[in-house]
C-alpha cells in the first residue's frame, strides 16, 4: 500500500516517541504475571571477539589524536576487501574513495537523506523520502532532518515485506531524492533478491536518487548469505555498467561481531556521493575513533566469530520452530534475529503484548509501534509482535514454552 497523497505537514511521519518509550507507557503500572522475559530490543548478548580488549589496548595512543574523517587507511581497505571477498565483487570497491567509515550505521541512516537532497538539489522545498513501513525509527528521523516528505510503502507478507516497487509512479520518483531499504528486513527478516536490487537501482538512475541499503543483519542468516545490492550492481554492471552509481550500503560491527557500544560502521558504494558526503560529515558528524577503527580492522580480517554467532542464533531459532511451528506454522525467516509472528488469530498486537507480560510474564513488542499508521488508519504492523532472540539459549527456550501454552490455550 502507497501512503495516500496529502499537503506537506513537517514531521508528520515522525513518531512521537520510539517503540521502547511507547512500551514502556502501555505496561507502566503493570505487574507481570510470572518473572519476567525480555525480548524486545535487539541488543547482542552473546561474546564481544576474544581480541577486542586485546586491540583497544595496543591502539590506546589513538584515543589523543583527532580521527581523519575519512577513516585511517587500513580501515577503508579492511571494509573494502571484506566487501570484495563478502559478495564477489572483483575489486570493485575503490578502499580510497568508496568506503566512509560512520559512528554505527544510524549515523549514515540519518545524515543521508540530507546529503541526497543537497547533491541532487532537484529544486524543491520538500522533496520526498521514500521509507519500507514498517520501518526503523531513524529512518523517518532522516526524512525529518532533511525537510522531506516522508513516502511509507506498506512491507507486507505479499510483497515478501519489502516495499512495493509496482505501487511507484513516475512523477512520485521524480520528486524522490532517497529510499531507504533495509535486507534483510527489519522486523522480518527477509532477503531482496537480484531481481529487486536490480530493478531499484534502475528506477534510482531513471530518477535520480539515492538509495540507503541498510545491511546491518547481513551476517545473522540460517544457511544461504543474503545477496547484497552491491553483489547486484556487479551482475548489472556487465550488462549496462554505471558502477555503483546511486548506491549506498550501510553496514556495522553492532549485529556480526556482537560489538553495538563501539559504534563503528561504514558506508561504501557511489564514490562521487562519499566524496561530498565526507566534506559535509567533516563539519556535522564526529570521527569515528581510531582505537574503535582498529578493532572494526581486526574484526573484518575474521569470519570465526561470525560463524559462531550465527550458530547460536540458529539453535534458537530451532527452539522457536520447535515450541511455535505446530501452532504458527513456520516461523523462522531467511535472516536477522527477530521472531514477526502473526498474532491476530488471538488479537491485535498491542493487546496481546500486554496480556503476555500481564499473564505470563513475557515482554514482546507490538508489530504497530514498529509502523506509522496510514492515512486510512491503517498500520501493516498491527496483527505482529517482534521478538528478539538475542537472549540466552536456556532464557529463550523458557519464554518461547511459556509463549506457545499461551497461544495454544487461548486458540
Amino acid at each position: 500500500m502507497l501512503a495516500s497523497k496529502k499537503a506537506y505537514q513537517r514531521g508528520v511521519s515522525l513518531p512521537s516517541s520510539n517503540p521502547f518509550q511507547r512500551l514502556a507507557e502501555l505496561l507502566s503500572g503493570e505487574t507481570p504475571g510470572l518473572d519476567p522475559i525480555v525480548m524486545t530490543i535487539g541488543e547482542p548478548q552473546h561474546a564481544i571477539p576474544d581480541f577486542t580488549a586485546e586491540v583497544l589496548a595496543e591502539n590506546m595512543a589513538g584515543f589523543r589524536r583527532y580521527p581523519p574523517i575519512d577513516g585511517s587507511p587500513e580501515f577503508r581497505s579492511a571494509v573494502a576487501s571484506w566487501l570484495d571477498r563478502r559478495y564477489n565483487l572483483g575489486g570493485l570497491i575503490d578502499a580510497d574513495h568508496g568506503v566512509l567509515p560512520l559512528n554505527g550505521s544510524r549515523e549514515g541512516l540519518s545524515f543521508g537523506a540530507i546529503a541526497a537532497r543537497d547533491q541532487l538539489n532537484k529544486g524543491l522545498d520538500h522533496p520526498v523520502v521514500i521509507l519500507p513501513n514498517p520501518f526503523y525509527q531513524t529512518y523517518a528521523a532522516a526524512a525529518h532532518v532533511a525537510d522531506a516528505e516522508a513516502v511509507l510503502l506498506d512491507a507486507v507478507a505479499g510483497n515478501n515485506f519489502l516495499p512495493d516497487l509496482d505501487s511507484l509512479d513516475a512523477e512520485l520518483l521524480e520528486r524522490t531524492v532517497a529510499f531507504y531499504v533495509a535486507s534483510p528486513t527489519n522486523p522480518e527478516g527477509f532477503v531482496a533478491d537480484t531481481a529487486y536490487w536490480q530493478r531499484l537501482i534502475g528506477l534510482a538512475r531513471k530518477h535520480r536518487f539515492y538509495i540507503f541499503a541498510d545491511e546491518c543483519y547481513s551476517e545473522i542468516y540460517r544457511e544461504t548469505p543474503p545477496i547484497g545490492i552491491l553483489e547486484a550492481a556487479r551482475d548489472l554492471n556487465e550488462e549496462q555498467g554505471g558502477g555503483f552509481a546511486n548506491i549506498i550500503v550501510l553496514n556495522s560491527l553492532s549485529k556480526r561481531s556482537n560489538l553495538a557500544g563501539l559504534r563503528c560502521g561504514f558506508a561504501a558504494g557511489d564514490p562521487e556521493f562519499l566524496k561530498k558526503w565526507a566534506k559535509f560529515r567533516g563539519l556535522a558528524a564526529p570521527q569515528v575513533p581510531l582505537p574503535a577503527q582498529a578493532v572494526a580492522v581486526r574484526a573484518y580480517q575474521d569470519e570465526s566469530h561470525v560463524i559462531e554467532n550465527r550458530r547460536l542464533y540458529n539453535e534458537k531459532f530451532e527452539a522457536a520452530e520447535k515450541h511455535l511451528g505446530p501452532i504458527l506454522g513456520p516461523v523462522t525467516p531467511d535472516a536477522g534475529f527477530f521472531l514477526w509472528l502473526d498474532i491476530s488469530r488471538w488479537g491485535d498486537a498491542v493487546a496481546v503484548t500486554k496480556a503476555l507480560w500481564t499473564e505470563i510474564g513475557l515482554k514482546v513488542l507490538p508489530g504497530s509501534y514498529l509502523a506509522s499508521d496510514q492515512s486510512d488508519g491503517s498500520n501493516p504492523g498491527r496483527n505482529y509482535i517482534r521478538i528478539s532472540l538475542t537472549a540466552p539459549l536456556e532464557q529463550t527456550e523458557i519464554a518461547l514454552e511459556r509463549l506457545a501454552k499461551w497461544l495454544g490455550d487461548k486458540a
